[in-house]
This record gives C-alpha cells, structure tokens and sequence, in this order.
C-alpha cells in the first residue's frame, strides 16, 4: 500500500501519516524502487491502534509505552476517566449557565447569579447608565466571586424583593445631572444610607476586599458616571463611614 491508501483505510491524512513517522509512533516502511514508501498490513494494524488510542484523548506522546504494555494502557484508562467525568461535569455546569442566560435574557457575559439585579432591558435605561451597570456587574462578579463569594453574597444577596426594592432608588440615582435640585439630591442620599444599611449589616462577617478591588469598581464610577452621580456616591459613603468605618468598599 502507498501512504494515501493506508490513510484512506485508516481514516487519517497523508499529513498525519508523516507527523506519526516523524514522532517515532508509526515505523518508517520500506520504499520502493521509485522511492515511495510501501506499507504491508503490520503497518495498518498498528495506525489502527493508534488512532483508536488518541480518539480516546490518550496523549500521543504517551502511545509509544501503551501500544507495547497492557498495564501502561489500563493506569492511563483510569486517568481518561477522571478527566472525562470532570469534562462532563464542567460540560453540565455550562449548560445550566447557558440555560439560565436563556430564561433571564440576560447578556452571556454576565454572571447569571447577577442577572437579576440588572434594572431592566438596556433599551428602556439611558445608554450611558446601561453601559456602566453591565460593566460593574461584570467587574463585581469578577473580582468579588471567586475571592470574595462572602462579600459578594452580601452584596447581591438578601431576600428576593431586594432588586425590586432597590428599583425606584437606581432610577432616581440614575436620573441624576447637574440640574437636579439639591434638595432632591439630600432626600436622594438619605433614602440610599437608609437602604443600604442591611447591607453594611451582612458585610459585617465577610473578609474585607482588598484595596486594588474596591479601587478599580471605584474607578469604573469615575470614568463613567455623571459629576452629580458621583457627588452623591461620595456623600452616601461619608454617611455610611460614619455608620460602619470599616466598610471593605469605602474608598472615599
């Protein structure tokens, strides 16, 4: 057999036919007096073998010792079959992610534990203030969810009205720019410290998050928020510093 006949027969390309060659897997035939190679059915039998093994995910640099001893191949199955049982695992934790990015309609990269504290479709929220409510959920979750799942829990978590009660407060917050009175503004800042001392409560038992953390949702805030939005985050923090000074995320 030449070598498109034997890779025909076996399923694979002249290319990986010369790579096996090349690696030391497959011995070089001998050739013939026109000098191409000429494979008898040893040859065959052997690429056989070794592409049943690397469709099983058993790495071709460890084929040379499993193709030659049964008990190399049998501790090497064991491994298969954890790392597949871990595949299927993170496999089926994908799908209920997609699955839940599918009910709630929320975007793919956001955490579906953050979706429902979006204040709503993006169409119906200024541009501006959809833009910077996507990305600091998607900034939170990041830096609170793996290192911080306690404070992020306390952030997020609480009884289920929560992001329904929080509403009239984000879009109040989220109406804000420099005409708006100030006597709103105070009754805007007084209403934010009111809700938000539960959650100073819940923070209390959580490890503080770090300063690079809290300076980068902070920094979030100062490219993209409005002078007047930010004003009101400032007075808000000094008011809850004086509630609670050791609150992980005042920075101001």
């Amino acid at each position: 057999m030449l070598s498109s006949e034997i890779a025909r027969l076996a399923g694979v390309t002249v290319r990986t036919l010369r790579h096996y060659h090349q690696i030391g897997l497959l011995p070089e035939p001998p050739r013939t007096a026109g000098g191409y190679r000429h494979y008898d059915v040893g040859h065959l039998v052997r690429l056989l073998r070794i592409t049943r093994l690397a469709a099983l995910g058993i790495p071709l640099s460890a084929l040379p010792s499993v193709l030659d001893d049964p008990a190399a191949a049998e501790e090497l199955l064991d491994e298969l079959d954890r790392r597949a049982a871990a595949d299927i695992e993170r496999l089926t934790a994908r799908r209920a992610d997609i699955a839940a990015l599918r009910d709630t309609g929320a975007p793919p990269d956001l955490p579906p534990e953050l979706s429902a504290w979006r204040s709503g479709p993006a169409s119906e929220l200024p541009a501006d203030m959809a833009r910077y409510e996507h990305e600091q959920l998607v900034l939170v979750g990041h830096l609170l969810g793996s290192r911080y799942p306690a404070s992020l829990a306390a952030l997020f978590g609480g009884a289920d009205e929560e992001p329904a009660a929080s509403a009239p407060l984000t879009a109040r917050f989220y109406a804000l720019d420099d005409d708006t009175p100030e006597d709103e503004i105070e009754r805007l800042v007084d209403d934010l410290v009111t809700h938000l001392g539960p959650v100073l409560a819940r923070l209390a038992d959580a490890p503080p998050v770090d300063a690079q953390a809290a300076a980068l949702i902070d920094e979030l805030g100062e490219q993209t928020l409005r002078s007047a939005q930010r004003a009101v985050l400032h007075r808000v923090r000094r008011r809850l510093a004086r509630l609670d000074p050791l609150d992980p995320l005042d920075q101001g």
